[in-house]
């Protein structure tokens, strides 16, 4: 005697497209009124209809998949076909006030009132310290914890995070929302994603303003944990521009061993004065070379680090602690140039291990009230 397996309700089918998330957006697809139409045939083969945000997503065949996979896993499914469709420009409307709200103009979210976001700017007195490299990795790691993660490629003119990080997705715009690529768990934009091949950007200090702001309130960044900045060298147009647009966001100093690199790292890190920022530490770089024998060969001097942690906390009356040293390590350039980070293509290296102990730092740190503004008033007499 045979039996028949009982056939899914569009219901059930529902039900399991509630666990597939766009890419892009990170939320069900459900939520988001992607699914236009489910019908399930006598023969147990399904027909999802499902809208897309735009035409010619680069997500599609990921969408697909994932709808395939999820009502292929319902009892009694013999079949799963996926039609796509393209959103009307009022669905896209209604998809950008269930995530953006009602408010006509975009706003930054990071500085509003009550975000739980941790901002970390990392800055750095001159260019040639691994700034970036630091950025890329660090911001692996706090994803590999399980955290959201973003990072805003603030450079414009020396931008390199798309390469570094391995992401070579294109943001996608939804209305007047920029959703942006994803490389190893990480959110990324840069204005490297907007021009021609390798064209340099030349552009004066409004304009910078503007893309920045452009990067932090017109991209969907989505509930992000920790949004990480990497700034240009220096302390000028853009490290005045977070301060303004950002102001709970933290410094965090990137340096070299050597006096004159951290003799500059203290600039970068002393516009917190000017600023009212917190700086939330200090990161050493090309620290050492191991040697096969075990010792250490301090090719560019010792103690910068704990020197400009050292001068910024007398500067601002706070302990600015020294979160780690990173050892010199070849590997560290090489898996950058191959778009996979360090601390995921060689985890146990001893770079890795350190930054992904300043990374568990970052994560888990407390945010505290420095830096943050209070809703307080004097009592009425």
């Amino acid at each position: 005697m045979t039996t028949t397996q009982p056939l899914p309700t569009t219901e059930d089918v529902r039900t399991a497209l509630s666990r597939v998330q766009d890419p892009e957006i990170r939320r069900p697809i459900t939520e988001l009124g992607m699914v236009k139409d489910v019908q399930v045939g006598a023969d147990g083969q399904v027909t999802v209809t499902v809208y897309l945000t735009v035409a010619g997503c680069p997500m599609r065949d990921k969408i697909t998949a994932d709808v395939t996979a999820a009502v292929s896993a319902l009892e009694g499914v013999r079949g799963v076909s996926v039609s796509l469709e393209v959103m009307s420009d009022e669905q896209r409307t209604e998809l950008r006030r269930t995530l953006r709200g009602d408010s006509a103009d975009p706003v930054i979210p990071f500085a509003q009132p009550g975000s739980m976001t941790r901002v970390y700017c990392v800055a750095s007195g001159k260019g040639g310290v691994g700034k970036s490299s630091m950025t890329v990795n660090l911001a692996s790691a706090i994803a590999a914890r399980g955290l959201s993660v973003g990072i805003v490629d603030a450079d414009i003119y020396g931008h390199s995070i798309p390469r570094m990080l391995g992401a070579q997705g294109r943001p996608t715009q939804v209305e007047k929302m920029i959703m942006p690529p994803q490389a190893n768990g990480v959110k990324v934009i840069s204005i490297g994603m907007f021009v021609q091949g390798n064209a340099p950007v030349v552009w004066r200090g409004p304009m910078l303003h503007r893309a920045l702001q452009q990067f932090l309130a017109d991209v969907f960044w989505g509930d992000l944990d920790v949004l990480l900045l990497d700034l240009p060298p220096g302390t000028g147009d853009i490290a005045i521009s977070v301060a303004q647009l950002i102001p709970n966001a933290e410094i965090l100093v990137v340096t070299t061993p050597q006096q004159a690199a951290a003799e500059v790292a203290e600039r970068a890190g002393a516009i917190a004065l000017q600023t009212r920022q917190r700086i939330a530490g200090v990161v050493e770089n090309m620290s050492w070379l191991e040697m096969p024998d075990g010792s250490k060969m301090e090719l560019f001097g010792a103690g910068g680090g704990q020197a400009v942690a050292d001068s910024l906390s007398k500067a601002v009356g706070a302990d600015v602690p020294l979160l780690g040293q990173v050892p010199l390590d070849p590997r560290l350039r090489e898996c950058g140039d191959a778009g996979t980070p360090l601390v995921l293509a060689e985890p146990e290296a001893p770079a890795s291990q350190v930054l992904r102990e300043v990374a568990a730092k970052l994560s888990v740190r407390s945010r505290g009230l420095a830096g943050r503004l209070l809703n307080v008033s004097p009592a009425g007499r």
